[in-house]
């Protein structure tokens, strides 16, 4: 890995500060090919019905293999979604919601992922509530 997940968080800080100011994203964790990104809980998230958005789901997915991507790469601002395919499984409760993000493949152009969205539910036992998969566009060095 070419960043920590203190040298994530400090890039997505500088390039992204609107992300960095809510204070709703944690970088977890930073692995080979791989991120976990926390979405702090917050009412703002929520959609009517009381269940946390998709656009929420969607940032989260998106946000989490961009951080799994940079910690390979390095500070690529420019590495774009070119695609992010989304299957929302059960309604999120309210509470933290995590990416657990994995990159399938990483090439010079194009890297694809996916991210599952998972919660802790009845008795701790973790529940999969989203699953996405995604290609990103990485500009020539």
């Amino acid at each position: 890995m070419l960043m920590s997940v203190e040298d994530v968080t400090a890039f997505l800080a500088k390039e992204y500060p609107q992300l960095a100011e809510s204070g709703d994203f944690v970088l977890d964790e930073l692995s080979d090919m791989g991120a976990k990104l926390r979405m702090r809980y917050n009412q703002r998230h929520l959609r009517p019905g009381g269940t946390i958005s998709g656009p929420s789901m969607f940032t989260l997915a998106d946000v989490g293999l961009y951080c799994a991507i940079l910690g390979e790469l390095g500070p690529v601002a420019m590495a774009v979604t070119t695609n992010l395919n989304i299957n929302f499984l059960r309604m999120p409760g309210q509470r933290d919601l995590v990416a657990e993000c994995r990159l399938l493949k990483l090439g010079k152009r194009l890297a694809v992922g996916e991210a599952t969205l998972v919660q802790p539910g009845e008795g701790g036992k973790t529940q999969i509530v989203a699953h996405a998969t995604a290609t990103y566009s990485i500009p020539p060095r």
